[in-house]
C-alpha cells in the first residue's frame, strides 16, 4: 500500500499526538475524581430518574474572548460530575432502563464525544475520542460525536426525555457538522423540540419533554457529597484559606488590589490549583461596599482603609469560597473593629447553629437580628427593626463543582458543603455618622454539615480580629521580592 506524503505527515502526527497523550497522563495529579465515582454518579441518577425516561446532558460550548481567542474552557458541571470528561462537543445520554440495539446488545448509557484529529490536537490540545472515553472514563458505549444524527434512538417510546432548556448562547460551526450547535439541533429534531401548533390554532401536541425535573435531580445528587467530593472541596478550602493568611502577611499600605489579587492567585496555582473558581473581588475602601466588585484597578492602597478579599480556588472542579476583611496597616481602627466585630458574631453565632433539620433560611434570620440590634446599638440605624441597605445578601449558599452550587431546597443534611457569609457595607455618602464611611466587611468561611453540628474548613485564615492583626505582624518571604520600574508616561 502506497502513502502520500502529505498522508504520511498527518499518519505520523497522529501517531506522536497518541504517544505524547499517554506519556501526559504518567506525569500528571493522581487525586483527580476516578472513573469509578463518575459511574456511581451516574448510577445514582440513573435510580432517582422516573419509570421509562432517559437524561440528556450536553456539554458547555467554547466560549469567544475576542477575535480568533477563546477563553479556557469550563466544562458543563454536571457533565463533567457524571462523566469526568472535560472537551466540548458532547452530549450524554442516561437511560432509566436498560435498552437493546439492533443487535441485541443491551446498554444504559451512551456518550458521544469530539472525534481524535491530528491535525486540531496540535493547535488546541490532546482528545480523548471514543476509544479514549472508553479506556480512560469507562463508559463502554462511547462513540464519536459524528455518530449522534445517525445514531437511532426511538425517542418516542419514552415517559420521560429530561434535559435543560437551552440557551441562545452557542456558536455554529458551519465547517462542522458535529460541533456543539449541531447536536443540539440534531436533538432537537429527534425529540420534536420546538414544533409549533398549526396555522389551524390546533393545540400542540402533547409530548414527553421535561425541562424542569433535572435540576431538582441533579441538585439533590450533587447537594450531598461524597467522601471523594469532600477530600477535593477540603484541598480547595485550604488552598484558599492559605492564600488569605499569606496575604495578611504580606500586605502594606501602597500596594494595589492587582498585586494582592496576584498574591492569592500565585498560592492557588503553587497547590496546583487549575483555575479560580469565579472572578476574584479584592476591594480596599469604598470598593469593598461593591459585592461583586471584580475591577480591582485601586492602586496605592491608603493605610487607613480596609481591604475585603472574595476568593475561591478551583481544585480539579470543586471551589471553594472565603473570604477576609482585613486593615492595610495591619490595625483595626475603632469603628472598624465595631463593626468587624459585629459581623463575626454574627457569623459564629450562625455557624455554631449549623447542623442537619436546620434550614439556611433561619441561620439567615439569626444572623440579620444580630447585625440589626447591633447597627441599631451603634446608632447607624434608628432601631433593630429599621429597614436599611447596609446588610443587602443572603448568609449561605452551598459550593461544590459550582461557587453556587446546585443543592436541594430545605433542611441542611449531613455532608452538604455551604458558607456562611454575613456583611456589612456603608458606602460613602449613607444616611449615618460619616465616620462609618466606607467601612465594608464581609467574613466568609466554608463548613460542613455533619452528623449532629458542623466543621468548619476554612480555620487556617484567622478569623477574629485581634488574630488578624497578630499575623499580619509577621514577616512574608514577597517582602523581598522587588520589580524593576516600569517606565514611560504616567
Amino acid at each position: 500500500m502506497k502513502f502520500s506524503i502529505k498522508t504520511l505527515a498527518i499518519l505520523m502526527t497522529f501517531m506522536f499526538s497518541g504517544f505524547f497523550f499517554l506519556q501526559a497522563q504518567e506525569n500528571v495529579r493522581k487525586d483527580y475524581l476516578s472513573a469509578d465515582f463518575h459511574k456511581g454518579r451516574r448510577d445514582a441518577l440513573r435510580a432517582k430518574l422516573p419509570d421509562n425516561s432517559v437524561a440528556v446532558f450536553f456539554a458547555s460550548p467554547i466560549r469567544n474572548r475576542s477575535n480568533d481567542v477563546d477563553f479556557i474552557y469550563h466544562q458543563d458541571p454536571d457533565l463533567y460530575y457524571l462523566t469526568g470528561y472535560n472537551e466540548p462537543h458532547a452530549v450524554l445520554l442516561v437511560f432509566k432502563n436498560m435498552q437493546t440495539d439492533k443487535t441485541g446488545n443491551e446498554y444504559n448509557e451512551i456518550f458521544f464525544v469530539q472525534t481524535r484529529n491530528a491535525q486540531a490536537e496540535q493547535w488546541t490540545g490532546r482528545r480523548l475520542g471514543s476509544a479514549g472515553a472508553q479506556e480512560k472514563l469507562g463508559i463502554l458505549n462511547s462513540f464519536n460525536n459524528t455518530d449522534f444524527k445517525a445514531y437511532d434512538v426511538d425517542f418516542e417510546k419514552f415517559d420521560k426525555i429530561l434535559f435543560y432548556e437551552f440557551k441562545n448562547d452557542v456558536r455554529d460551526n458551519a465547517r462542522d457538522e458535529s460541533d456543539l450547535y449541531s447536536l443540539i439541533q440534531q436533538f432537537k429534531s429527534k425529540v420534536g423540540y420546538g414544533i409549533e401548533a398549526n396555522s389551524l390554532g390546533a393545540e400542540p401536541k402533547k409530548n414527553n419533554l421535561d425541562l424542569r425535573g433535572l435540576n431538582t435531580i441533579m441538585g439533590e445528587l450533587r447537594g450531598i457529597k461524597t467522601k471523594d467530593e469532600l477530600d477535593l472541596l477540603r484541598k480547595a478550602v485550604f488552598i484558599s484559606a492559605v492564600g488569605q493568611a499569606e496575604v495578611m502577611k504580606a500586605m502594606h499600605p501602597g500596594m494595589t488590589e492587582a498585586e494582592v489579587q496576584g498574591i492569592h492567585e500565585f498560592v492557588f496555582k503553587k497547590y496546583g490549583s487549575e483555575y479560580e473558581g469565579y472572578p476574584s473581588i479584592v476591594g480596599a475602601g469604598n470598593n469593598g461596599c461593591i459585592l461583586h466588585y471584580i475591577e480591582n484597578t485601586e492602586i496605592d492602597i491608603q493605610s487607613d482603609q480596609m481591604i475585603l478579599m472574595d476568593l475561591g480556588a478551583e481544585y480539579h472542579g470543586y471551589t471553594a469560597d472565603v473570604t477576609r476583611t482585613i486593615p492595610i496597616d495591619g490595625k483595626f481602627s475603632k469603628e472598624e473593629k465595631a463593626i468587624y466585630d459585629l459581623v463575626y458574631e454574627a457569623q459564629e453565632q450562625a455557624i455554631q447553629m449549623a447542623k442537619p433539620g436546620v434550614s439556611m433560611a433561619e441561620m439567615g434570620d439569626l444572623a440579620k437580628d444580630i447585625i440589626n440590634k447591633g447597627l441599631a446599638k451603634l446608632g447607624i440605624i434608628e432601631n433593630e427593626t429599621t429597614r436599611h441597605p447596609y446588610y443587602p445578601h443572603g448568609l449561605s449558599h452551598h459550593i461544590g463543582l459550582d461557587v453556587h452550587d446546585k443543592g436541594p431546597r430545605g433542611p441542611l443534611q449531613e455532608n452538604m458543603v455551604i458558607t456562611v457569609e454575613p456583611g456589612i457595607y456603608i458606602p460613602k455618602g449613607s444616611k449615618c455618622d460619616p465616620k462609618w464611611w466606607g467601612i465594608a466587611v464581609r467574613i466568609e468561611d466554608d463548613i460542613l454539615i455533619t452528623k449532629d453540628g458542623s466543621e468548619l474548613l476554612s480555620g487556617y485564615a484567622p478569623r477574629k480580629s485581634e488574630d488578624i492583626e497578630a499575623l499580619m505582624k509577621q514577616s512574608s518571604p514577597l517582602a523581598q521580592f522587588t520589580l524593576p520600574a516600569l517606565k514611560g508616561n504616567k
